[in-house]
This record gives C-alpha cells, sequence and structure tokens, in this order.
C-alpha cells in the first residue's frame, strides 16, 4: 500500500535522507492526520500492540476512564509507517506531540521498524511509559471491556476506536486476538 503525493522526482538525496517515518498502530493507522509521501505495512520487534493506557482525554475522561493503546514491551507489533517528507516534517512531529502527548503517558522513540519490503528504517513511535499513572497494565478481559464500554473522550467513544483499530487490521490481514474478542461483545451490545 503506497501513497504518493506530488512533489514528482525532482528531490535529492539530501531531502529524502531528512524525510521522517513514523510508526502507528492504532487510530495512526487509520486517521494519520499529517501529509505523507509514503504508507507501507511494518513490523517492530521488541514491542506488541496492548490496551494498557487508561485514556483521560481521547477516549475517556479522568472521571471515567477509557482505554488505548500503547506499544508495550515484548512481541511484535505489525502496523504501519508513514514517509513524511522533510519540509512537512517540523509540523508533523508538532501535530504528533500535540494528539499523543495530552497527558504524557507516552515516551517518544526512534523505533527500528522493518517494512513490508524489506528495508529497516527508524520511525518515530510512542512507547508506553509503564511508570506513568495512566499506564493501566495488564487487566482481565472484563475490566478492559467494562472501560471501552464507559469510556467516551474530546476523539469521541472508545468503543469506536476499538471497532476502528481491530477492522483496519482486518482489512491488513492481521489478527489481534484480544481486539477482535472486544469488538464482537461489543457487536453483541447494539
Amino acid at each position: 500500500m503506497q501513497a504518493s503525493f506530488g512533489h514528482g522526482n525532482h528531490r535529492n538525496m539530501k531531502d529524502v535522507a531528512d524525510d521522517l517515518w513514523v510508526f502507528g498502530y492504532g487510530s495512526l493507522m487509520w486517521r494519520p492526520g499529517f501529509p505523507f509521501a509514503e504508507r507501507r505495512h511494518a513490523h517492530l520487534y521488541g514491542y506488541h500492540r496492548s490496551l494498557c493506557i487508561f485514556s483521560h482525554v481521547h477516549r475517556g475522561t479522568p472521571d471515567n476512564p477509557g482505554l488505548v493503546l500503547g506499544l508495550d514491551r515484548g512481541g511484535r507489533c505489525h502496523g504501519v509507517a508513514f514517509r513524511v517528507e522533510s519540509d512537512e516534517v517540523e509540523a508533523t512531529v508538532h501535530y504528533l506531540r500535540e494528539r499523543e502527548q495530552a497527558t504524557a503517558v507516552y515516551l517518544e522513540r526512534r523505533l527500528p521498524v522493518r517494512l513490508d519490503d524489506g528495508r529497516t528504517v527508524r520511525a518515530l513511535g510512542y512507547v508506553a511509559d509503564r511508570r506513568h499513572a495512566q499506564y493501566a497494565g495488564r487487566l482481565d478481559f472484563e475490566e478492559v471491556l467494562r472501560l471501552v464500554r464507559q469510556g467516551r473522550g474530546v476523539s469521541g467513544r472508545n468503543p469506536d476506536y476499538v471497532r476502528s483499530t481491530y477492522e483496519h487490521l482486518i482489512g491488513m490481514n492481521v489478527v489481534d486476538p484480544l481486539l477482535q474478542r472486544i469488538t464482537r461483545a461489543l457487536d453483541g451490545d447494539s
């Protein structure tokens, strides 16, 4: 999968070297919110996608937290890498910090990501900060489902976030057993 936006082939090698890769594993996959020149399926080793963050802004509130995804230690994560051209890097990083760091629950890192064409790039990614008060860790299924059902924040309902992420992964031929189980339980609610 690839998206191209103008600029032709007139860019020199220095410009390409100054481009930024961004790794998405949750809502960034289906709603990046920034311009990109290339989109690739990608794998990150050493971290896995986990509903391990209490959401106090985007999908919940401090009084009624939702639960959102974070990159947590161990395993691997299939996601999407976006290449941002050098002239968009500063604005993109600013946008991502505003979006992902609303409560500083993530650690901003440059992570080695393997693209579906075999290249390995260093991509900007947001890793769960296990020392942060909003780090939920591993919760039992019923608690995860309760938090997802109740969550509603400035970006919408928590169940919509889980469903959209699950559906996007299915479209990439990726099965996430926990998101699948939660989505099935939520579908039973309707």
